[in-house]
C-alpha cells in the first residue's frame, strides 16, 4: 500500500468534520430539516448554505448558519416542552465530533410570524449549556447517534420565537480561530399563560457575545490544566427561578480531574493500539520509507 492510498482517507474525514440539524423533535413531533443548499424552506429549520463550519466569532453567519433562509412554517410549543435536535454529519454520517460545548438561545419575534423575521441584530438570551461531566462532553453522545435535548423555561411568556441551538466544537481550539461553530435556527410560536421574559442584562447579540480570545473558545481541551473547569463563552444561563438548563452555574463547568492510574490506563491503551496498527501496517508490507 503506498501512501498516498491514504489521501482519500484524509479527504474523507475532513468532509466528516462538518454537519448540520437534520431533524427538530418538538414534543414528540418530528420535523425533518431541510437538506444543505437544497433550495427549499419548506419546514421549521432555516436552510443553510453549507455544512461547512462558521470560523470566526464575529462572523455574521453565527446567528442562524452559513447563507441561512427563513423557513416557511413554525412548529407549536408550551413552556416546558422538550425539544431535541438531531445533528448528522456529511451524506448523513454521524456527528463527527465530541469535544466543545453545546448552547442554546431564544430571540422573540414580536407580533409578526418567525417565518417572516429577520434575526440579524436581535437580542437573544440563553436557556441552556451543556458542557462536561466526569471527563466526557455532553456532544460526544450526538456521535451515536443521539440527539441534543432542551426544555423550554417552564414559565416562559407565550409568543413567536426563535430557537437557535449551537455546537462549538473545540478540537483545533489551540490557535485563535480555530474553533468551529455550528448554528441552527427553528421557528416556534409558543403557547400558554407564561409571563417570564429575560431582563435586559440577559440580552446579547449573535454575534457579539464572543470573542475568539474567550478562555472557552481560545483553549486547548487536551491540556491537563483544562481538566479542572471549563467557562462558557456569553452569557449566563437566563435565571426564570429554575426554568433554564445548565451544567454548570455562572457559567462554569467543573469538571472531574483524572487521577494518576487512569492516565496510565489510558496511555497503555494508546500504545496497544498502536502496537496493533504497527503489526496490520506489516502484514500489508506498507512503507515507511521517504521519497
Amino acid at each position: 500500500m503506498k501512501p498516498s492510498i491514504l489521501l482519500p482517507f484524509l479527504a474523507a474525514s475532513y468532509v466528516a468534520g462538518h454537519g448540520y440539524v437534520q431533524k427538530v423533535t418538538i414534543d414528540g413531533i418530528e420535523y425533518t430539516g431541510p437538506a444543505v443548499a437544497s433550495g427549499s424552506t419548506d419546514g421549521i429549520t432555516r436552510e443553510i448554505s453549507t455544512q461547512d463550519p462558521i470560523k470566526g466569532a464575529k462572523n455574521s453567519d453565527l446567528t442562524c448558519g452559513p447563507g441561512a433562509l427563513a423557513a416557511s412554517k413554525v412548529a407549536n410549543a408550551n413552556p416546558g416542552s422538550s425539544i431535541s435536535f438531531l445533528w448528522t454529519g456529511a451524506s448523513g454520517s454521524p456527528w463527527p465530533h465530541n469535544v466543545g460545548p453545546m448552547m442554546t438561545y431564544l430571540t422573540n419575534c414580536g407580533d409578526q410570524s418567525c417565518a417572516e423575521y429577520n434575526p440579524k441584530g436581535t437580542e437573544w438570551f440563553k436557556i441552556e449549556e451543556a458542557g462536561k461531566t466526569d471527563g466526557t462532553w455532553a456532544q460526544a453522545a450526538l456521535m451515536s447517534g443521539a440527539a441534543a435535548k432542551v426544555t423550554i423555561p417552564s414559565n416562559l411568556a407565550a409568543g413567536n420565537y426563535i430557537i437557535r441551538h449551537e455546537i462549538i466544537a473545540l478540537h483545533n481550539a489551540q490557535a485563535e480561530g480555530g474553533a468551529e461553530f455550528y448554528a441552527s435556527c427553528t421557528q416556534l410560536k409558543v403557547g400558554g399563560s407564561g409571563t417570564d421574559t429575560p431582563s435586559s442584562s440577559d440580552l446579547v447579540q449573535l454575534p457579539g457575545a464572543y470573542s475568539d480570545t474567550d478562555p472557552g473558545i481560545l483553549i486547548d481541551v487536551y491540556s491537563d490544566s483544562q481538566n479542572d473547569s471549563y467557562t462558557f463563552p456569553g452569557p449566563a444561563v437566563v435565571d426564570f427561578g429554575g426554568g433554564g438548563t445548565s451544567s454548570s452555574s455562572k457559567g462554569i463547568c467543573r469538571l472531574k480531574k483524572h487521577t494518576a492510574t487512569n492516565s496510565t490506563a489510558t496511555l497503555a491503551k494508546r500504545k496497544a493500539v498502536v502496537r496493533h496498527v504497527a503489526r496490520f501496517l506489516r502484514g500489508l508490507d506498507f512503507s515507511f520509507r521517504k521519497h
